[in-house]
């Protein structure tokens, strides 16, 4: 009986511990699919991969999974200042391009003090007031790559962390707004 009961307990262990994943799992698909209804640019594959990516993900809340698209977005936003800075250092970039970067970088480089208000304001609950800090960022990422397409060719070099940083954004509010509303799909 002393070697049975390790057994149980191994196996109760396991079984709570994929139950839990499952439960994320289910979650984090009905909170994306409520987050494209919502927003029909945003993609399912991105908001999944980008929401399961967080390891607290597998156990968050509604309200968990909203801070964690935050927390992607400040991250992300961070990134991108910092490849922009990179690329006008860059003396192979093009001299008609670094006009567009540097407004790219002052976007961005605003956008930061945006991300921390958004989750100080989602901290609060005060989530009308962290909404219109996240859709600065949002705008702030569309307002980047659209100013590329002035160029002649309208190649921009950031339209990868311009669409992470308008589909996380996009997520973030998605959620605030299921928060705000009450409705959770």
């Amino acid at each position: 009986m002393k070697h049975f009961f390790p057994f149980i307990l191994l196996s109760f262990s396991i079984f709570f511990l994929s139950f839990n994943a499952t439960a994320a799992q289910t979650l984090i698909r009905e909170t994306c699919q409520a987050c494209c209804q919502r927003d029909p640019n945003l993609k399912f594959a991105f908001c999944t991969t980008s929401l399961d990516a967080a390891p607290a993900s597998r156990c968050a809340s509604l309200r968990g999974l909203g801070m964690i698209a935050i927390r992607l977005v400040r991250f992300n936003v961070t990134d991108a200042r910092c490849h922009i800075k990179q690329l006008l250092k860059d003396k192979k970039i093009d001299a008609h391009v670094k006009p567009y970067l540097r407004d790219c970088l002052e976007l961005y480089s605003d956008a930061i003090p945006s991300v921390k208000e958004a989750m100080k304001c989602y901290n609060s609950k005060k989530y009308l007031d962290a909404n219109v800090q996240m859709s600065y960022v949002m705008d702030a990422a569309t307002t980047c790559e659209d100013g590329f397409q002035e160029m002649k060719d309208g190649v921009s070099p950031l339209t990868k962390r311009n669409n992470d940083t308008f589909g996380l954004s996009a997520i973030a509010l998605s959620i605030m707004h299921m928060l705000q509303t009450g409705s959770n799909y």
